[in-house]
């Protein structure tokens, strides 16, 4: 079978209906160019196509009503064009579909019409187009589905509860329809769903309490529904919750203390409801809490004690409700807003806007029982004198063998985000890094200093503390919430992992896995340990990269550039596999937005474009993946010899490449030698001068996973492995490589 790629050009103009002469086409690919007009309808002629990628162009028309002709078709992507019409009745019963992207477009017809069962379909986007007509229970059938994603449509109806059957499902994505009902309680036997997003309907009734306890589930989201009755107290089995919204609906009666079960939420949403009571003490367990939405509820009682030692928390709201009492004195409420305590009759505090509280309202606050807080202390009260006698006695001696600002420390109360079943104590990071102790110190990077721990646990962690300023002493928040924001949004094994995380004005740190090797830079620069990174070990260094960054621009629901990769923010594990680290220049990229940025990154490794244009794309982290990729091959960067690499014609990089092997490591084997030369035509590819001309890190990520062989201009693959190890995140999408793309 042949191949023919011409993706992430500037093509215009229609598609060659010629094309449907190609018989032996295997493969067509032209996304990410400039086409419009409609889609021949030729291409139906092609019996053995078995992919064909359209997507990100401007094609209109419907498409071609024999696309499945001869039965083989696996991969269909036309997403972000502007296609009309209905679904080809061929593919309704095209049983060979693995991996379906219809979304962004202006589609139509009856969704339970229009589609069948299909026993090898992995993953389906139908979403932001204009069917109809209510959802099929053949979508329980698809045993092989880990996506079904039909947001922003006309659906109605009810959800079907045959869904349930398909349990290999990991996200589910039918936000912004029509649909009504009850959420069925068979969807609590979809023990592999991570992400569950129904916002946006008008469904009723109580929330099931079979789906918020799957052990699995890291978002849900039912906002903007009509549901009723209280939150199930069952909601704590959900261990893994990252990411809670059931913000806008009529959920009534006490907040559940199972709420505190989930040490790992990051965000939670419940406002716009009907809840009342007090907001229970288990709330503060809640360490990971970075934002906290509770406003336009019948909530009341005093606030201080729960959030006075939640440190992590941003951002918050609760206004609109019967609280009172003192407002914490923490990072989030004394930054927030007025408007985010509106609303509320009964708060004070030093905070812009509110009467200062008096003596009364704090013995209150301080009080077990308001009205008898006398007969409670006044018992006490020698016992107390007592207590501070000797604590001033105590401290006075510490102060004769300790400094003052090794005290400091200890007398604060931390929280922090943690994948054990409880907090890492903020006393326990001081003391296995001797309060930050230089010679605990492995590493310094742009805003912090990197340090190993290891916990009493007997777990070694590295921790990032971050540099102070020299004006206010305050850490730079900025570059500490974009870590935590995007290393809670993404899951990879290529990703380094974020254990925890600690917001203080004197110690602000992040707490990642510990990776022994170190980066990929240290160990490039030491002439031993280089000669350790055989040949074998590079060319999969380059394909974790590769796969990492692909994920992260294009299966995260907002893309993530990560605008700093160097091999100093590559960290290899015992098995000398990459693990992409250090987002604190990550930024996430709102379609809607020109994202317009100023320039951060490595010297050596930041896209020229960048210099004049400050605008930040993907391509940016192509070019810096390019650089990083010829670094591999030769041993440290490529620095000047750049610029002779770009005047290349593709005949003299075989030859160029045995030049530039790094001479401390033997000549590899014909078939590394085959991957290496793969790898220096994609890095050559992704640092041309021109954005529009690198490769997408999709395209790269699969090229590599294919292990491919060149011959002729055409190439045979065998089939993809699966780069990400987590089939909820994976693509399967196939990819295939032809000289001609680099």
């Amino acid at each position: 079978m042949l191949d023919l790629e011409l993706s992430t050009n500037q093509l215009t103009g229609p598609i060659p209906s010629s094309l449907g002469n190609l018989t032996n086409l295997g493969s067509l690919f032209l996304r990410h160019n400039h086409l419009s007009s409609s889609i021949p309808e030729s291409l139906g002629d092609l019996v053995n196509l078995t992919v064909l990628q359209l997507d990100t162009n401007q094609l209109n028309g419907s498409l071609p009503e024999n696309l499945c002709r001869g039965g083989l078709l696996q991969n269909l992507t036309v997403n972000h064009n502007n296609l009309t019409g209905s679904i080809p009745r061929s593919l309704r019963n095209c049983a060979s579909l693995v991996r379906v992207r219809l979304e962004e477009n202006q589609l139509t017809g009856n969704i339970s019409k229009t589609f069948g069962v299909y026993p090898k379909l992995d993953f389906i986007d139908m979403s932001f187009n204009k069917f109809f007509g209510e959802i099929s229970t053949n979508w329980g059938s698809c045993t092989h589905l880990t996506n079904l994603r039909i947001a922003g449509n006309n659906i109605t109806g009810s959800l079907p509860p045959e869904i349930g059957n398909a349990t290999r499902l990991g996200e589910i994505d039918l936000s912004s329809n029509g649909l009504l009902g009850e959420v069925p309680k068979e969807f609590g036997k979809l023990n592999s769903l991570v992400n569950l997003n129904l916002s946006r309907n008008q469904l009723s009734g109580r929330i099931s309490p079979e789906i918020v306890s799957l052990p699995g589930l890291q978002k849900l989201d039912l906002s903007k529904n009509r549901l009723s009755m209280s939150i199930p107290q069952s909601i704590g089995f959900s261990s893994n919750l990252i990411f809670l919204n059931l913000s806008n609906n009529q959920l009534s009666q006490d907040i559940p203390g199972q709420l505190g079960m989930l040490i790992h939420l990051w965000e939670l949403d419940l406002s716009h409801n009907l809840l009342s009571g007090r907001i229970p003490v288990e709330f503060n367990k809640l360490q990971s809490l970075v934002k906290l939405d509770l406003s336009h509820n019948n909530l009341s009682g005093l606030i201080y004690e729960t959030f006075k030692d939640m440190r992590g928390l941003m951002e918050v709201d609760i206004s609109y409700n019967k609280f009172e009492g003192p407002i914490p004195n923490t990072t989030a409420f004394q930054h927030a807003t007025k408007e985010s305590f509106q609303g509320n009759g009964g708060l004070c505090g030093n905070v812009e806007g509110f009467e200062p509280c008096d003596q009364t309202v704090v013995d209150r606050e301080s009080s077990l029982v308001g009205g008898k807080v006398f007969l409670i202390v006044f018992p006490l009260l020698g016992l107390v004198l007592m207590i501070i006698f000797f604590g001033i006695f105590f401290i006075f001696c510490r102060m004769k063998s300790h400094p003052i600002g090794e005290l400091a420390p200890k007398t604060i109360e931390v929280f922090s985000l943690s994948k054990y079943n409880g907090m890492i104590l903020y006393e326990d990071i001081m003391e296995a890094t001797g309060t930050f102790n230089e010679i605990f110190c492995i590493g310094r990077g742009g805003y912090g200093s990197v340090f190993k721990a290891k916990l009493r646990s007997g777990d070694i962690v590295a921790v990032k503390k971050l540099h102070q300023t020299a004006d206010s002493g305050q850490t730079d928040q900025k570059e500490f919430l974009n870590e935590i924001r995007a290393l809670t949004e993404i899951r990879h094994r290529n990703i380094v992992k974020l254990v925890g995380f600690c917001s203080h004005p004197r110690h602000s740190f992040l707490v990642y896995e510990y990776f022994d090797r170190g980066s990929l830079s240290t160990i490039l620069s030491n002439e031993e340990e280089a000669k350790e990174l055989d040949w074998n070990k590079r060319v999969n260094i380059v394909k974790g990269v590769a796969h990492a960054l692909s994920y992260m621009h294009h299966d995260c629901i907002l893309p993530i550039v990560h605008r700093d990769i160097s091999s100093n923010n590559i960290l290899l594990d015992s098995e000398y596999e990459g693990h992409v680290s250090d987002f604190g220049t990550a930024k996430l990229l709102k379609l809607d937005t020109s994202n317009w940025s100023a320039v951060v990154g490595t010297y050596g490794y930041v896209a020229p474009e960048l210099a004049y244009t400050m605008k930040v794309t993907e391509k940016c982290d192509v070019y810096s993946f390019g650089i990083l990729a010829i670094e591999v091959i030769k041993g440290r960067h490529p620095g000047d010899s750049l610029s002779s690499l770009l005047a290349l014609v593709d005949m003299e990089i075989s030859v160029v490449l045995k030049n530039m092997l790094d001479s401390r490591l033997p000549t590899p084997t014909p078939g590394i030698e085959d991957e290496l030369l793969t790898i220096l035509k994609l890095a050559v590819a992704c640092v041309s001068a021109n954005p529009q001309l690198r490769p997408s890190m999709e395209m790269i990520s699969h090229v590599l996973s294919a292990r491919s062989t060149i011959f002729n201009g055409v190439k045979k693959s065998q089939k993809p492995t699966d780069p990400v190890g987590d089939a909820t995140n994976s693509s399967s999408e196939p990819d295939k490589f032809v000289e001609d793309v680099v």
